[in-house]
């Protein structure tokens, strides 16, 4: 399907992981490249079979790397899609749920590592990495993921997942409604 032709922010995408589906909404309106970008690899199966290699409860979890493929031989969170997709920063700030590109230190070199924001909020990342999106559904999944029990990776930081958590699939598909979340006091 042409992206070009295409209205982004009514896509969303389901992420089945061996925990549980995670449904993300698109903010096409703020990163149009990092949304087309995310939409054409999904497409291509590019993420299924992959996992989260690195998960910091209480800040994000993170997947998208080819390494973490089976069988594949380079070092998780090191790999991408072979091209590098341009620093979109915003103003949306990076809050519980918030979906955002991972990158190297250079701001232009996001690929195919996305991550998702555990805490309730990251400011330090505000303005620094690109928010593209945000969980529609699967905050449990979320937070499942990030309980899982992690080791000491190669910087130090205890973030090595000691059970892979694969995604299984990320389906591309049109955004649906969802009931809105009725506040106190609202009748049922």
């Amino acid at each position: 399907m042409d992206l070009q032709n295409q209205d982004l922010s009514k896509l969303e995408a389901r992420i089945v992981t061996d925990l549980g589906e995670l449904v993300v909404g698109f903010r096409a309106d703020k990163a149009p490249g990092h949304v087309a970008n995310f939409v054409r690899l999904a497409r291509e199966g590019f993420y299924d079979g992959l996992a989260f290699h690195r998960i910091v409860r209480n800040f994000m979890i993170q997947g998208g790397c080819p390494n973490t493929r089976e069988g594949a031989t380079g070092s998780p969170g090191t790999g991408g899609p072979g091209w590098r997709v341009p620093a979109e920063f915003n103003e949306l700030p990076h809050v519980r749920g918030v979906l955002s590109m991972a990158r190297s230190a250079d701001p232009n070199s996001a690929g195919s590592q996305f991550f998702i924001v555990h805490a309730a909020a990251v400011p330090s990342l505000d303005g620094k990495y690109t928010v593209f999106g945000q969980l529609e559904a699967g905050l449990d999944v979320l937070d499942a993921i990030a309980a899982v029990e992690c080791s000491f990776g190669p910087g130090g930081e205890r973030s090595k997942p000691k059970q892979r958590i694969g995604i299984k699939s990320v389906e591309i598909r049109e955004a649906q409604a969802r009931p809105a979340d009725k506040g106190e006091g609202d009748d049922t």
